[in-house]
Protein backbone atom coordinates (compact mmCIF):
# COMPACT_ATOMS: atom_id res chain seq x y z
CA UNK A 1 0.00 0.00 0.00
CA UNK A 2 2.77 2.51 0.60
CA UNK A 3 4.34 1.50 -2.42
CA UNK A 4 1.47 2.62 -4.65
CA UNK A 5 0.87 6.15 -2.54
CA UNK A 6 4.90 6.80 -2.63
CA UNK A 7 3.90 6.65 -6.46
CA UNK A 8 0.88 8.61 -6.33
CA UNK A 9 3.32 11.62 -3.97
CA UNK A 10 5.97 11.30 -6.76
CA UNK A 11 3.03 11.76 -9.50
CA UNK A 12 1.40 14.54 -8.02
CA UNK A 13 4.52 16.68 -7.51
CA UNK A 14 5.30 15.69 -10.93
CA UNK A 15 1.78 17.44 -12.23
CA UNK A 16 2.62 20.25 -10.03
CA UNK A 17 5.44 21.08 -11.64
CA UNK A 18 4.06 20.62 -15.48
CA UNK A 19 1.13 23.24 -14.12
CA UNK A 20 3.64 25.95 -13.72
CA UNK A 21 4.80 25.27 -16.98
CA UNK A 22 3.53 29.08 -18.98
CA UNK A 23 3.35 27.52 -22.53
CA UNK A 24 0.72 24.83 -20.68
CA UNK A 25 -2.12 26.88 -21.49
CA UNK A 26 -1.92 26.59 -24.73
CA UNK A 27 -2.80 23.54 -25.01
CA UNK A 28 -6.16 23.64 -23.20
CA UNK A 29 -7.17 19.73 -23.46
CA UNK A 30 -3.87 18.98 -21.66
CA UNK A 31 -4.10 21.38 -19.43
CA UNK A 32 -7.72 20.27 -18.50
CA UNK A 33 -6.59 16.78 -18.31
CA UNK A 34 -3.88 17.54 -15.76
CA UNK A 35 -5.99 19.22 -13.30
CA UNK A 36 -8.18 16.59 -13.24
CA UNK A 37 -6.00 14.69 -12.08
CA UNK A 38 -4.53 16.72 -9.47
CA UNK A 39 -8.14 17.43 -7.86
CA UNK A 40 -8.05 13.46 -7.90
CA UNK A 41 -4.64 13.26 -6.23
CA UNK A 42 -5.40 16.12 -3.61
CA UNK A 43 -8.18 13.79 -1.93
CA UNK A 44 -5.01 11.86 -0.82
CA UNK A 45 -1.79 13.28 -0.64
CA UNK A 46 -2.23 15.85 2.15
CA UNK A 47 -4.10 12.51 4.11
CA UNK A 48 -1.12 10.43 3.39
CA UNK A 49 1.57 13.06 4.09
CA UNK A 50 -0.70 13.76 7.57
CA UNK A 51 -0.28 9.99 7.68
CA UNK A 52 3.39 10.12 7.22
CA UNK A 53 4.06 12.88 10.16
CA UNK A 54 1.64 11.05 12.38
CA UNK A 55 3.91 7.62 12.28
CA UNK A 56 6.96 9.87 12.54
CA UNK A 57 5.40 11.33 15.84
CA UNK A 58 4.51 7.80 17.21
CA UNK A 59 8.19 6.83 16.49
CA UNK A 60 10.10 9.35 18.72
CA UNK A 61 7.65 9.24 21.59
CA UNK A 62 8.40 5.75 21.41
CA UNK A 63 12.55 6.40 21.24
CA UNK A 64 11.40 8.69 24.34
CA UNK A 65 9.69 5.84 26.32
CA UNK A 66 12.81 3.88 25.51
CA UNK A 67 15.37 6.20 26.18
CA UNK A 68 14.65 9.30 28.03
CA UNK A 69 15.21 8.89 32.20
CA UNK A 70 13.13 12.02 32.90
CA UNK A 71 9.56 10.77 34.16
CA UNK A 72 7.66 13.19 33.38
CA UNK A 73 8.95 13.66 29.71
CA UNK A 74 8.44 10.34 29.18
CA UNK A 75 4.56 10.82 30.72
CA UNK A 76 4.07 13.35 27.96
CA UNK A 77 5.15 11.02 25.59
CA UNK A 78 2.82 8.05 27.22
CA UNK A 79 -0.17 9.83 27.34
CA UNK A 80 -0.09 11.49 23.79
CA UNK A 81 0.40 8.00 22.22
CA UNK A 82 -3.35 6.56 22.44
CA UNK A 83 -4.48 9.78 20.58
CA UNK A 84 -1.59 9.27 17.84
CA UNK A 85 -2.49 5.83 17.15
CA UNK A 86 -6.25 6.21 17.10
CA UNK A 87 -5.90 8.98 14.56
CA UNK A 88 -3.05 6.89 12.17
CA UNK A 89 -5.31 3.88 12.39
CA UNK A 90 -8.17 6.24 11.04
CA UNK A 91 -6.39 7.44 8.84
CA UNK A 92 -4.68 4.61 7.70
CA UNK A 93 -8.39 3.28 7.08
CA UNK A 94 -9.25 5.77 4.60
CA UNK A 95 -6.15 5.24 2.35
CA UNK A 96 -6.68 1.78 1.96
CA UNK A 97 -10.71 3.23 0.70
CA UNK A 98 -8.33 5.80 -1.29
CA UNK A 99 -6.63 3.27 -3.27
CA UNK A 100 -9.57 0.96 -3.84
CA UNK A 101 -9.89 0.12 -7.85
CA UNK A 102 -12.31 2.72 -9.04
CA UNK A 103 -14.81 2.35 -10.88
CA UNK A 104 -14.61 3.88 -14.17
CA UNK A 105 -18.52 5.24 -14.54
CA UNK A 106 -18.37 6.69 -10.80
CA UNK A 107 -17.43 10.11 -12.52
CA UNK A 108 -20.21 10.38 -14.96
CA UNK A 109 -23.53 11.60 -15.01
CA UNK A 110 -26.84 8.89 -14.93
CA UNK A 111 -30.01 8.07 -17.16
CA UNK A 112 -32.41 7.31 -14.52
CA UNK A 113 -35.30 4.80 -15.61
CA UNK A 114 -38.60 3.97 -13.42
CA UNK A 115 -41.24 1.50 -14.55
CA UNK A 116 -43.99 0.52 -12.77
CA UNK A 117 -44.12 -3.29 -11.63
CA UNK A 118 -46.55 -5.14 -9.85
CA UNK A 119 -49.64 -3.80 -8.80
CA UNK A 120 -51.00 -1.74 -11.13
CA UNK A 121 -52.50 1.67 -10.81
CA UNK A 122 -50.57 1.81 -7.28
CA UNK A 123 -47.28 1.00 -8.40
CA UNK A 124 -47.34 3.95 -11.42
CA UNK A 125 -48.61 6.35 -8.69
CA UNK A 126 -45.50 5.51 -6.57
CA UNK A 127 -43.19 5.35 -9.86
CA UNK A 128 -44.18 9.08 -10.01
CA UNK A 129 -43.42 9.53 -6.07
CA UNK A 130 -40.55 7.88 -6.68
CA UNK A 131 -38.87 9.73 -9.06
CA UNK A 132 -40.16 13.19 -7.79
CA UNK A 133 -38.03 11.83 -4.52
CA UNK A 134 -34.76 11.05 -6.62
CA UNK A 135 -35.60 14.88 -8.26
CA UNK A 136 -35.45 15.78 -5.00
CA UNK A 137 -32.15 14.30 -3.96
CA UNK A 138 -30.87 15.72 -7.08
CA UNK A 139 -31.79 19.38 -6.94
CA UNK A 140 -30.13 19.08 -3.16
CA UNK A 141 -27.18 18.06 -4.30
CA UNK A 142 -26.48 20.79 -6.42
CA UNK A 143 -27.32 18.11 -10.13
CA UNK A 144 -29.74 19.09 -12.64
CA UNK A 145 -31.97 16.84 -14.22
CA UNK A 146 -33.71 16.26 -17.70
CA UNK A 147 -37.10 14.48 -18.07
CA UNK A 148 -36.87 12.69 -21.48
CA UNK A 149 -39.70 10.32 -21.49
CA UNK A 150 -42.62 9.56 -19.83
CA UNK A 151 -45.58 7.12 -20.68
CA UNK A 152 -48.61 7.67 -17.85
CA UNK A 153 -50.80 5.41 -15.39
CA UNK A 154 -53.99 4.84 -16.42
CA UNK A 155 -54.99 6.41 -13.00
CA UNK A 156 -52.03 9.00 -12.77
CA UNK A 157 -48.56 8.43 -12.25
CA UNK A 158 -45.87 6.67 -14.68
CA UNK A 159 -45.93 3.53 -16.04
CA UNK A 160 -42.84 4.35 -17.05
CA UNK A 161 -40.22 7.64 -16.51
CA UNK A 162 -37.09 7.90 -17.49
CA UNK A 163 -34.56 11.31 -16.78
CA UNK A 164 -31.04 12.29 -17.20
CA UNK A 165 -29.20 13.48 -14.52
CA UNK A 166 -26.12 15.51 -14.91
CA UNK A 167 -23.75 16.88 -11.76
CA UNK A 168 -20.69 15.60 -9.90
CA UNK A 169 -19.89 12.31 -9.54
CA UNK A 170 -23.67 11.03 -9.72
CA UNK A 171 -22.98 7.50 -10.44
CA UNK A 172 -21.10 7.02 -7.60
CA UNK A 173 -23.77 8.31 -5.71
CA UNK A 174 -26.80 6.26 -7.27
CA UNK A 175 -25.70 3.46 -8.23
CA UNK A 176 -26.68 1.15 -5.96
CA UNK A 177 -30.27 2.28 -6.35
CA UNK A 178 -30.78 0.11 -9.37
CA UNK A 179 -33.16 -3.30 -8.13
CA UNK A 180 -36.65 -3.63 -7.22
CA UNK A 181 -38.29 -0.88 -4.95
CA UNK A 182 -41.54 -2.30 -3.09
CA UNK A 183 -43.86 0.08 -1.65
CA UNK A 184 -46.62 -1.00 1.12
CA UNK A 185 -49.43 1.44 2.18
CA UNK A 186 -53.23 1.53 1.90
CA UNK A 187 -53.80 3.08 -1.97
CA UNK A 188 -56.48 6.17 -2.02
CA UNK A 189 -58.76 4.10 -3.89
CA UNK A 190 -58.96 1.13 -0.97
CA UNK A 191 -62.24 1.83 0.93
CA UNK A 192 -61.64 -0.92 3.39
CA UNK A 193 -58.53 0.55 4.51
CA UNK A 194 -56.61 -2.49 3.40
CA UNK A 195 -52.60 -2.52 2.87
CA UNK A 196 -51.70 -3.11 -0.54
CA UNK A 197 -48.12 -3.97 -1.72
CA UNK A 198 -47.06 -2.68 -5.28
CA UNK A 199 -43.13 -2.80 -6.89
CA UNK A 200 -41.28 -0.19 -9.09
CA UNK A 201 -38.12 -1.35 -11.02
CA UNK A 202 -35.39 1.72 -10.73
CA UNK A 203 -32.31 1.62 -13.51
CA UNK A 204 -29.28 3.77 -12.61
CA UNK A 205 -27.50 3.69 -16.18
CA UNK A 206 -24.25 5.40 -16.47
CA UNK A 207 -24.77 8.27 -19.55
CA UNK A 208 -23.01 7.09 -22.77
CA UNK A 209 -21.69 8.28 -25.65
CA UNK A 210 -20.17 7.28 -29.38
CA UNK A 211 -16.94 6.53 -27.37
CA UNK A 212 -18.19 4.44 -24.77
CA UNK A 213 -19.79 2.15 -27.09
CA UNK A 214 -20.30 1.95 -30.38
CA UNK A 215 -23.85 1.56 -32.28
CA UNK A 216 -23.55 1.37 -36.28
CA UNK A 217 -26.05 3.40 -37.80
CA UNK A 218 -27.15 0.87 -40.16
CA UNK A 219 -28.47 -1.09 -36.90
CA UNK A 220 -31.13 1.25 -35.70
CA UNK A 221 -34.76 1.98 -37.01
CA UNK A 222 -35.84 5.37 -36.22
CA UNK A 223 -40.04 5.88 -37.34
CA UNK A 224 -41.61 8.88 -36.49
CA UNK A 225 -45.15 8.84 -35.53
CA UNK A 226 -47.47 11.70 -34.26
CA UNK A 227 -47.83 11.94 -29.94
CA UNK A 228 -50.19 11.03 -28.03
CA UNK A 229 -51.00 12.30 -24.19
CA UNK A 230 -53.38 15.72 -23.72
CA UNK A 231 -52.32 17.57 -26.19
CA UNK A 232 -52.10 21.39 -26.66
CA UNK A 233 -49.10 23.44 -28.22
CA UNK A 234 -49.44 21.39 -31.14
CA UNK A 235 -47.73 17.83 -28.92
CA UNK A 236 -50.18 15.50 -30.61
CA UNK A 237 -50.98 17.71 -34.06
CA UNK A 238 -47.34 16.76 -35.74
CA UNK A 239 -45.28 13.99 -36.44
CA UNK A 240 -42.53 14.83 -33.68
CA UNK A 241 -42.86 11.43 -31.44
CA UNK A 242 -39.52 9.21 -32.31
CA UNK A 243 -38.99 5.14 -31.77
CA UNK A 244 -35.76 4.16 -31.96
CA UNK A 245 -35.20 0.31 -32.57
CA UNK A 246 -31.43 -1.45 -32.38
CA UNK A 247 -32.44 -3.94 -34.66
CA UNK A 248 -29.12 -6.71 -33.41
CA UNK A 249 -31.06 -6.83 -29.55
CA UNK A 250 -34.22 -5.56 -30.15
CA UNK A 251 -34.17 -2.54 -27.96
CA UNK A 252 -36.69 -0.06 -28.01
CA UNK A 253 -36.83 3.40 -27.30
CA UNK A 254 -39.29 5.89 -27.65
CA UNK A 255 -39.44 9.82 -26.73
CA UNK A 256 -41.86 12.04 -27.23
CA UNK A 257 -41.82 15.08 -24.98
CA UNK A 258 -40.68 17.32 -27.06
CA UNK A 259 -42.54 19.37 -29.85
CA UNK A 260 -38.89 18.92 -32.09
CA UNK A 261 -38.63 15.34 -33.49
CA UNK A 262 -34.93 16.75 -33.36
CA UNK A 263 -35.20 17.06 -29.64
CA UNK A 264 -37.04 14.05 -29.26
CA UNK A 265 -34.39 11.88 -31.11
CA UNK A 266 -31.54 13.09 -29.34
CA UNK A 267 -33.14 12.46 -26.09
CA UNK A 268 -34.03 8.80 -27.21
CA UNK A 269 -30.63 8.66 -28.30
CA UNK A 270 -28.97 9.47 -25.03
CA UNK A 271 -31.23 6.72 -23.33
CA UNK A 272 -30.35 4.06 -26.07
CA UNK A 273 -26.97 4.67 -25.71
CA UNK A 274 -26.76 4.48 -21.97
CA UNK A 275 -28.62 0.71 -22.35
CA UNK A 276 -26.19 -0.87 -24.82
CA UNK A 277 -23.22 0.55 -22.72
CA UNK A 278 -25.52 -1.67 -19.43
CA UNK A 279 -25.43 -4.42 -21.48
CA UNK A 280 -21.70 -4.20 -22.56
CA UNK A 281 -20.64 -3.64 -18.75
CA UNK A 282 -22.96 -6.65 -17.79
CA UNK A 283 -21.39 -9.21 -20.49
CA UNK A 284 -17.85 -7.58 -19.58
CA UNK A 285 -18.45 -8.74 -16.00
CA UNK A 286 -19.78 -11.70 -16.68
CA UNK A 287 -17.00 -13.20 -18.99
CA UNK A 288 -14.01 -11.96 -16.52
CA UNK A 289 -15.54 -13.52 -13.26
CA UNK A 290 -18.19 -14.98 -11.70
CA UNK A 291 -19.16 -12.03 -10.22
CA UNK A 292 -22.94 -10.38 -11.76
CA UNK A 293 -24.03 -6.71 -11.97
CA UNK A 294 -27.03 -6.92 -10.03
CA UNK A 295 -30.21 -7.38 -12.06
CA UNK A 296 -33.23 -5.10 -11.98
CA UNK A 297 -35.31 -8.20 -12.70
CA UNK A 298 -38.90 -8.45 -13.85
CA UNK A 299 -40.65 -6.05 -11.04
CA UNK A 300 -42.09 -9.44 -9.22
CA UNK A 301 -42.11 -8.51 -5.47
CA UNK A 302 -40.09 -11.29 -4.22
CA UNK A 303 -36.92 -9.75 -6.31
CA UNK A 304 -36.55 -6.79 -4.11
CA UNK A 305 -34.03 -4.47 -2.66
CA UNK A 306 -35.91 -2.07 -0.66
CA UNK A 307 -39.44 -1.80 1.20
CA UNK A 308 -41.08 1.43 1.22
CA UNK A 309 -43.67 0.57 4.15
CA UNK A 310 -45.95 4.09 4.93
CA UNK A 311 -48.17 2.75 7.67
CA UNK A 312 -45.22 2.44 9.99
CA UNK A 313 -42.59 5.23 8.10
CA UNK A 314 -40.15 2.78 7.94
CA UNK A 315 -38.00 2.11 4.99
CA UNK A 316 -35.77 -1.41 4.86
CA UNK A 317 -32.53 -2.26 2.47
CA UNK A 318 -32.82 -6.01 2.34
CA UNK A 319 -29.31 -6.15 1.09
CA UNK A 320 -27.41 -4.67 4.07
CA UNK A 321 -30.08 -5.09 6.69
CA UNK A 322 -30.87 -1.33 7.17
CA UNK A 323 -34.02 -0.07 8.82
CA UNK A 324 -34.81 3.39 9.44
CA UNK A 325 -38.39 4.98 9.90
CA UNK A 326 -37.80 8.33 8.71
CA UNK A 327 -39.59 7.52 5.29
CA UNK A 328 -41.57 11.09 4.71
CA UNK A 329 -37.82 12.41 4.70
CA UNK A 330 -36.41 10.18 2.37
CA UNK A 331 -39.38 10.40 -0.03
CA UNK A 332 -38.59 14.34 0.37
CA UNK A 333 -35.62 13.65 -1.22
CA UNK A 334 -33.15 12.91 2.23
CA UNK A 335 -31.36 9.61 1.06
CA UNK A 336 -28.15 10.57 2.74
CA UNK A 337 -29.38 7.72 5.79
CA UNK A 338 -29.61 5.19 3.02
CA UNK A 339 -27.25 5.74 0.27
CA UNK A 340 -24.16 7.02 2.80
CA UNK A 341 -24.89 2.88 4.50
CA UNK A 342 -25.00 1.76 1.33
CA UNK A 343 -21.41 2.88 -0.29
CA UNK A 344 -19.46 2.54 3.61
CA UNK A 345 -20.74 -1.22 2.66
CA UNK A 346 -19.90 -2.27 -0.74
CA UNK A 347 -16.24 -0.27 0.29
CA UNK A 348 -16.01 -2.53 3.25
CA UNK A 349 -16.66 -5.65 1.06
CA UNK A 350 -13.99 -4.39 -1.35
CA UNK A 351 -11.54 -4.26 1.08
CA UNK A 352 -12.11 -7.14 2.43
CA UNK A 353 -12.10 -9.07 -0.89
CA UNK A 354 -8.64 -7.12 -1.19
CA UNK A 355 -7.49 -8.88 2.18
CA UNK A 356 -8.23 -12.36 1.14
Amino acid sequence: MFKKLDEVESRYEQIQLQLQDPTLTQDQKRFRALMKEASELEKIVPLYRKYRKLQSEIKDNRQILEKERDEEFRQLAKDEMPKLEAESSIIEEQLKLTLLPKDPNDEKNIVLEIRAGAGGDEASLFADQLFRAYCYYASKMGWKYELLSTSDGNAGGYKEVCAAITGDRVYSRLKYESGVHRVQRVPKTETQGRIHTSTVTVAILPEADEVDVHIDPNDLRIDVFRSGGAGGQSVNTTDSAVRITHIPTGTVVQCQDEKSQIKNKSKALKVLYARMLAVEQEKAIRNASDARLSQIGTGDRSERIRTYNFPQSRLTDHRIGLTIHQLEQVMGGEFENVIDPLIAHFQAEQLKQQRD
